[in-house]
C-alpha cells in the first residue's frame, strides 16, 4: 500500500482514513506494508510501515502534504524539494523496494495523485493487479476549476491503467467519470467511516481559555477546521458569518487550520467589518486539536466539493452538530446534519443563526447525530476491499 502520510505526522483527514481504514483491514487479516514518503515513528503494530527516500537521505515530515520539504543528505546537505520532486524520488525509492519481491505481495494499492506515479512503476515491474484510491481528485483541490495540468496528467494516466479505482463518495465517483471518461463500472463507491476508539478522552478544561470565558458570557462558536485554501470555500463562510453577527452579534468564528488563503481570510473579515468577531488560531495538534471540536456550538463544513469530509464525523464524536455542504461525500451517509449548498451565503447564514440562537436546536441536531455516528465504522469498507482484492489476487496484470 502507497501512502504520503499517516498520523501523526499528516496534515489532514488523508492520512487518518488510510490509519483507520489499514486498521480495519488487519483486524481481518489483511498482512499490509505501507510505504511512506519520509522517516518517522508511528508506533502503529497492525502493520509494517516502510520509509521510501533515497539511500541515506532524510526526510523530515512536514505540516502539510503539499508543501516543499528539506531533504538532509548523509554529507550534511540540506536541498528543499518541491512536490513534484518528492513524488520522483519517492518513485524511485519505491521501484527499489520492489525489486525481486513480487512474490510477497498479491495487490498494489496506492492512494491519491501523490503516489501514483510510484504504483505505476511498481505494477510494471512486478506484474500485480493495482487498485486506485481516490480521496481527492484535482478539480476539488482546485475548487472546481481544471486545476494543475501535470496533476491531471498524472491522474488520468493512473486511472486508466489500474485494475480497480476505488472512490470515497458518489459524489467523487461521479467527478472522476465527468472528468476523465472513465467507465463508471471500473469504480466501485467505499466511503470513509469512524473509528470511536481513536478518539482520546476530552479534559475537563479547554485550552482555549479566552473562547471558553466568551461561551461564558454567552457567546457562540462556530468552528471550521481544515485547510485554509479555495477548495473548503471560506470566503463564502465570512460573507455568510457577516450576515450572522448582524443577527447574532455574540457568535465569534474560529479557523484552525493554516493554508494560502491564511492573509487573504484575515483581510477579508477585516474588510467586512467582522473581524472582532473572527480568529484564526493555526494549525493544531493534540489537545488544542480535540479542544477546537470540543469549545464548538456548531462546526462547519462548507466546501466547494468535499470527496468525502472526515472532520464532520470528527466534530460529532467531540460534541458539535455539523453544518455540511451538499456537495460532500459525507451528506451522502449523514442524516442528522444540516446540509446547504456551497454557493448559498444566504442559506448557510440562515442555518448558522438558527442553531446559535437555539441551543435546544443544537443539542437536539447533535443527540441524533452522536445515534448515527455510534452506528458507523470501518467493517463494510473492509469487507469490500477484500473482495476487490481476492478477486484480483489470481488476475496478475499484464506488463505495461
Amino acid at each position: 500500500m502507497l501512502g504520503w502520510e499517516l498520523p501523526p505526522h499528516n496534515s489532514g483527514g488523508l492520512g487518518v482514513a488510510c490509519y483507520q481504514l489499514c486498521k480495519a483491514l488487519a483486524k481481518k487479516g489483511a498482512d499490509i506494508e505501507f510505504v511512506v514518503p519520509y522517516d518517522a515513528h508511528h508506533n502503529i503494530n497492525f502493520m509494517k510501515v516502510t520509509a521510501a527516500q533515497p539511500n541515506g537521505v532524510h526526510i523530515a515530515p512536514g505540516k502539510n502534504a503539499y508543501e516543499s520539504h528539506v531533504y538532509t543528505y548523509p554529507d550534511g546537505r540540506t536541498e528543499t524539494i518541491d512536490i513534484f520532486g518528492q513524488q520522483q524520488y519517492y518513485e524511485k525509492a519505491v521501484t527499489m523496494l520492489t525489486q525481486n519481491r513480487a512474490q510477497e505481495f498479491d495487490v498494489i494499492h496506492a492512494h491519491d495523485w501523490l503516489t501514483f506515479r510510484a504504483a505505476l512503476r511498481a505494477k510494471e515491474q512486478t506484474g500485480l493487479p493495482l487498485v486506485i484510491h481516490l480521496h481527492s481528485i484535482e478539480r476539488d483541490r482546485a475548487g472546481g476549476n481544471a486545476g494543475n495540468p501535470l496533476v491531471r496528467e498524472i491522474e488520468s494516466i493512473a486511472l486508466l491503467m489500474a485494475d480497480r479505482i476505488i472512490a470515497v463518495s458518489q459524489h467523487t465517483k461521479n467527478m472522476i467519470v465527468e472528468d476523465y471518461d472513465i467507465p463508471g463500472d471500473k469504480i466501485e463507491v467505499v466511503h470513509n467511516s469512524i473509528d470511536p476508539e481513536m478518539f482520546e478522552p476530552l479534559d475537563s478544561s479547554n485550552s482555549y481559555v479566552y473562547l471558553a470565558e466568551l461561551k461564558k458570557q454567552g457567546w457562540r462558536m462556530v468552528v471550521n477546521l481544515g485547510r485554509l485554501t479555495v477548495q473548503k470555500n471560506l470566503v463564502n463562510l465570512l460573507y455568510a458569518a457577516k450576515e450572522v453577527v448582524a443577527r447574532a452579534p455574540k457568535t465569534m468564528f474560529v479557523f484552525v487550520g493554516s493554508g494560502d488563503q491564511y492573509f487573504e481570510l484575515i483581510t477579508l473579515a477585516a474588510d467586512l467589518g467582522i473581524a472582532k468577531n473572527v480568529t484564526f488560531v493555526g494549525f493544531q495538534r493534540g489537545k488544542r486539536w480535540r479542544d477546537s471540536y470540543a469549545i464548538a456550538d456548531l462546526f462547519v463544513m462548507p466546501s466547494i466539493s468535499e470527496p468525502f469530509g472526515l472532520t464532520a464525523l470528527e466534530a460529532i464524536g467531540y460534541g458539535a452538530p455539523v453544518l455540511m455542504s451538499k456537495q460532500s461525500g459525507v451528506a451522502e451517509i449523514l442524516t442528522n446534519g444540516l446540509k446547504v449548498n456551497f454557493w448559498d451565503v444566504h442559506d448557510m447564514a440562515d442555518k448558522i443563526t438558527a442553531v446559535v440562537c437555539n441551543d435546544s436546536l443544537r443539542d437536539e441536531l447533535l443527540q441524533n447525530a452522536q445515534a448515527e455516528y455510534r452506528r458507523l465504522n470501518w467493517d463494510r469498507a473492509a469487507d469490500t476491499l477484500f473482495g476487490i482484492y481476492h478477486h484480483h489476487k489470481q488476475k496478475k496484470a499484464l506488463p505495461v
